[in-house]
């Protein structure tokens, strides 16, 4: 990098192409030797865990708990172990992240011409406020509705710190952003997934869409939100994604990193799909369905939801398998850990050929023979939260998960009249914790018999009054 100076608006070398006139021109030189000097950036495993280096070491912890030194620890050592382990990712997910925020990158849908709107003000806001670099869709930069030279005149600090951004800016230099900010749906989250193929800035989503399973914050308290994480910090879920790898013909040819799912489905044919499930090496099981399912905690509330997938908390770190309309009522959905390899081939004695798609883009046929690898990422997707039940909420909200109209007492079906004459006690009526029935006749065993017999009922004063306890009992022939 031209200077160490992350993220800052006088880092020209390191600007897009599309940036404005006053930046320093690039060449390719420039770029290739900027792009080389991220090689070792792009190792670590995320943006997030970058930032927790000084407090973990988490290399010399693996390091530490090789598998010559497993040999020798005691079963006591292991417990401790793993219980200092899970106590580290609850800390980890509790704590605030302090992050010295210089750029930030707005995604939107470009050819909305309300959110166009939006990204002006938004942008707007940045720049006057905090003085940032704010880097908007390069589509915008001669848009009429977002007015880049209105902009200009209205605030000078835009001639430097207003810049566009491109899917090859996001590939090449992800640690050009500080933070993320989304205006949409989840569709516009899942698209920053896809703009970010291995590390991933933090990314905080408004919600303007329809459903909001990743967007926990409101746009209409977007100030609130802002300043409170350029004040305060920001809290991160680690959401887990995908690394997918097509083989075809013994190589390897594409690989993708997901956020919500891969599907492998039989495409346009009539027959139902022939696939091979392996899990490290060792068939699990032979698919014959429509199609199979493998999705991340994130996207179990999406197709793997409405194919019969079970809800899954974004904290825990598994693998959901889901089959899509199977040929055996016994082949359930299942989870696996995290830690385990997939394997989705197509055998040699299939019918027709099988198609698979990523985060519901790029499909790609898959012959006999070939297959895909699904593994855990090394590059999560960090969002920020607002808070510790989130997602609760979030599935409260747009599923309208277990919500059903309460029980109500009888009583509230009565009038006035009915309801104060039934509970007066000089009006004719009863109190209301008072039996106003004789129901004795009907668990006394002997008025029982009486009554079956077509006699005469035994009087009430001769009779025990029932009780509740005593009815149970009846029912049950334990009163005798």
């Amino acid at each position: 990098m031209a200077s160490t100076d992350k993220g800052s608006c006088r880092l020209q070398t390191t600007m897009s192409p599309d940036s404005p006139s006053s930046a320093v021109e690039q060449t390719p030189d420039t770029i290739l030797s900027s792009i080389e000097g991220l090689n070792d950036y792009f190792r670590k495993p995320c943006f997030v865990h970058s930032r927790l280096d000084d407090a973990v070491d988490v290399s010399a912890v693996l390091r530490e708990f090789s598998a010559e030194t497993f040999s020798h620890l005691s079963h006591s050592s292991l417990v401790q172990t793993a219980t200092g382990v899970r106590e580290l990712a609850k800390r980890i997910g509790q704590a605030t992240i302090k992050v010295d925020l210089r750029s930030v990158l707005i995604v939107t849908k470009a050819r909305d011409n309300s959110l166009i709107v939006l990204t002006r003000q938004l942008a707007m806001w940045l720049i006057k406020t905090r003085g940032i670099c704010v880097y908007v869709d390069a589509k915008l930069r001669l848009s009429k509705r977002f007015n880049a030279e209105g902009m200009l005149a209205e605030e000078p600090r835009a001639e430097t710190n207003l810049r566009y951004w491109t899917p090859e800016l996001t590939r090449t230099m992800p640690d050009l952003f500080d933070l993320v900010l989304t205006l949409g749906g989840d569709g516009t989250v899942l698209y920053t997934s896809w703009l970010f193929q291995r590390i991933v800035p933090p990314v905080l989503a408004f919600s303007l869409g329809s459903l909001g399973f990743l967007t926990n914050f409101a746009y209409t308290d977007h100030e609130l939100h802002l300043n409170r994480v350029f004040d305060e910090g920001i809290n991160i879920n680690l959401r887990m994604r995908f690394t997918c790898s097509v083989h075809k013909g013994g190589h390897q040819t594409e690989t993708f990193e997901v956020i919500n799912e891969i599907v492998i489905d039989r495409g346009p044919s009539p027959w139902i799909s022939m696939l091979e499930l392996y899990g490290n090496n060792h068939l699990l099981t032979k698919v014959q369905a429509d199609g199979l399912i493998l999705s991340t905690p994130t996207g179990s509330t999406a197709y793997s939801l409405s194919a019969g997938g079970s809800l899954v908390h974004p904290e825990i770190p598994a693998i959901s398998v889901t089959p899509i309309c199977p040929h055996t009522l016994s082949f359930r959905p299942m989870l696996l850990p995290d830690s385990m390899l997939l394997k989705v081939s197509v055998p040699g004695g299939a019918r027709n050929t099988a198609w698979a798609s990523f985060d519901g883009r790029h499909r790609v046929e898959l012959r006999s023979g070939d297959y895909v690898t699904v593994t855990a990422s090394q590059y999560p997707f960090p969002t920020v939260t607002a808070g510790p039940m989130d997602y609760i909420e979030a599935v409260s909200r747009t599923l309208k998960w277990n919500v059903r109209e309460q029980q109500k007492p009888f009583k509230e079906f009565l009038d006035d009249d009915d309801s104060s004459t039934s509970n007066t006690p000089g009006g004719g009526g009863a109190s209301e914790d008072e039996w106003d029935i004789d129901d004795s006749v009907f668990f006394s065993s002997s008025s029982s018999s009486t009554m079956l017999s077509g006699g005469t009922p035994q009087s009430t004063a001769t009779t025990v009054p029932s009780s509740p306890l005593h009815k149970e009992f009846s029912f049950l022939n334990l009163d005798r």
